[in-house]
């Protein structure tokens, strides 16, 4: 790893390692302990926590810092989290990286409550960042929020589809992921006091990291290693998700192959004893090189958003991000 990789990869494993603390800290003393041990354990639950990096370094890359906007980066991730809880209940999931989902550690009506109540807190931290263009800010945050719920209500949709064209899952992606990542990029920028052109660079640069990490997300779902990824592998076949890979195979599948799937449709999902066999499927109909090629395309978006940003020594570090995100195996 070259120098400057070695010291963003340093950098990025500090600011999450605070991120961490300070949700871990974020509860705290809060009652009734039925309501915030759920919520915490959640929050506890480290990930990548990408999306208040992007919130912390669009803030950086656009005259501020990192102090000013920490809060509003807890912010991201308590909406984040809310969001995944929700989606762990409607999807009836078992695991979330690699530990029991809420509702079947407590139970659903916790859950839904302990969601609810991040979502609350989240505005509460967001506010506490709002020292300039806080209508700006607000807005932005709450619109991410309108288009989450938005893609959940698409992806769920769909579900009940017979069938459903790439035009409409990238539009549902766009959503559901991609508008979270786009809102992290302009919050930092707005709360910044960004100029307009540079609020646009980084919206255009979350928007299309987001699309490739969903893509990523629905490739690493039939590739991954199941103790990396923290999920079951083909989790997504199983429960008869609509994905990325599996449009693109109904698209291209004659034969048995094509039957094979109208049968996972009409079944709504597979056993998991066939995922071996899809996963075949997938690698000899050429979708998993199409995902590849996608991850690229968006990649590719992503960092020519990226080129026109003002602050010119900033840049390095989301070219650094978007490369890591597409060699990344969980």
């Amino acid at each position: 790893m070259r120098n400057k990789e070695k010291k963003y990869a340093k950098l990025y494993e500090r600011e999450r390692n605070k991120i961490n603390e300070k949700l871990f800290n974020a509860l705290k003393n809060r009652k009734p302990e039925s309501l915030y041990k759920p919520s915490d354990y959640i929050l506890s639950n480290s990930g990548k926590r990408l999306r208040p990096i992007l919130v912390l370094f669009s803030a950086k890359a656009t005259g501020g810092n990192f102090k000013s906007v920490y809060n509003a980066a807890l912010s991201v991730e308590m909406l984040h989290n809310f969001t995944l809880i929700h989606d762990d209940i409607m999807d009836n999931a078992d695991l979330r990286r690699g530990k029991k989902t809420l509702h079947k550690l407590y139970d659903l009506n916790t859950a839904i409550l302990a969601g609810d109540s991040l979502l609350s807190i989240a505005y509460e931290y967001l506010l506490k960042d709002c020292k300039i263009n806080a209508r700006e800010a607000v807005s932005a945050f709450t619109q991410g929020l309108i288009e989450v719920c938005e893609g959940q209500s698409l992806d769920t949709e769909f579900e009940k589809r017979f069938e459903v064209s790439l035009d409409e899952y990238l539009v549902m992606i766009r959503k559901k992921t991609a508008a979270l990542a786009m809102m992290c990029c302009k919050l930092g920028a707005i709360l910044s006091n960004a100029k307009k052109s540079d609020v646009e660079a980084l919206a255009n640069y979350g928007l299309n990291l987001g699309i490739a990490f969903q893509i990523q997300d629905d490739l690493l779902d039939i590739m991954g290693d199941e103790k990396e990824i923290g999920k079951t592998v083909g989790g997504d076949l199983i429960v008869g998700k609509k994905t990325f890979l599996f449009i693109k195979a109904f698209e291209k599948a004659k034969g048995t192959y094509k039957k094979d799937l109208l049968k996972m449709i009409k079944n709504k999902g597979i056993s998991p004893d066939k995922v071996e066999y899809f996963k075949e499927m997938f690698i000899k109909l050429g979708v998993i090189d199409d995902a590849k090629y996608e991850i690229k395309n968006y990649t590719d978006k992503a960092l020519k958003s990226i080129s026109s940003l003002t602050n010119k020594d900033e840049i390095g570090f989301f070219i650094w991000l978007a490369d890591s995100l597409i060699e990344r195996n969980k």
